[in-house]
């Protein structure tokens, strides 16, 4: 079957208002979806980035405008001007979506579920009790966080040498295999076009 590469960091209010449109997306056309959370803060630099912090500022102000449009737009929750725990550890519930992938099971509840609990429910994702629950939630075992360590982390590392390959530079990031590329989560309409044969 077809495979979608999704390249995200599960930080991102851009992936979390992607809510789980890529999912119908892909279960409408056949395609799989190969889940690949990775290191954004190690991606910008090695892709001509920047950092949010390091960003000038009418660059974050007009960030700021558009993720209010796109809440709006998407009738998704969000916590402005953003949550509690912003940003905070991404690995732990990183290497727990590279585990449930391994284990099988619906990753995408999980990674929605992951981000959800950063941007609306003002949780931190940084610690392993949440990202444990958030496990149980979506039916997957507890204990994920405990097993996938070893494959999480070469996994983690191996994403996002493989997103710079892609020619990926921020996230949302979605690659088609005849190497089509959509960034950002407003571009999933533009996505299922192309699948469709119309763009």
């Amino acid at each position: 079957m077809p495979t979608i590469d999704y390249y995200f960091s599960v930080l991102s209010p851009w992936a979390y208002l992607a809510g789980n449109r890529l999912e119908e997306i892909a279960a409408k056309h056949g395609q799989d979806i190969n889940y690949k959370p990775l290191d954004i803060m190690a991606l910008f630099p090695r892709t001509g980035g920047a950092a949010p912090a390091d960003r000038h500022p009418s660059r974050m102000d007009y960030r700021n405008q558009e993720l209010k449009r796109q809440v709006k737009k998407t009738g998704m929750e969000m916590t402005f001007p953003k949550p509690a725990f912003w940003p905070t550890n991404p690995v732990p519930a990183s290497y727990a979506v590279i585990a449930a992938q391994e284990a099988g099971g619906n990753v995408g509840a999980l990674a929605q579920a992951l981000m959800r609990a950063t941007w609306v429910e003002e949780r931190d994702i940084g610690d392993e009790a949440v990202v444990q629950a958030c496990l149980e939630a979506t039916g997957f075992d507890a204990s994920l966080t405990n097993s996938g360590m070893l494959v999480g982390a070469e996994t983690y590392g191996r994403n996002l040498e493989q997103a710079v390959a892609a020619g990926v530079f921020g996230a949302p990031f979605y690659v088609l295999e005849n190497g089509e590329k959509f960034w950002g989560q407003d571009r999933l309409a533009d996505l299922e076009l192309h699948l469709e044969g119309k763009l």
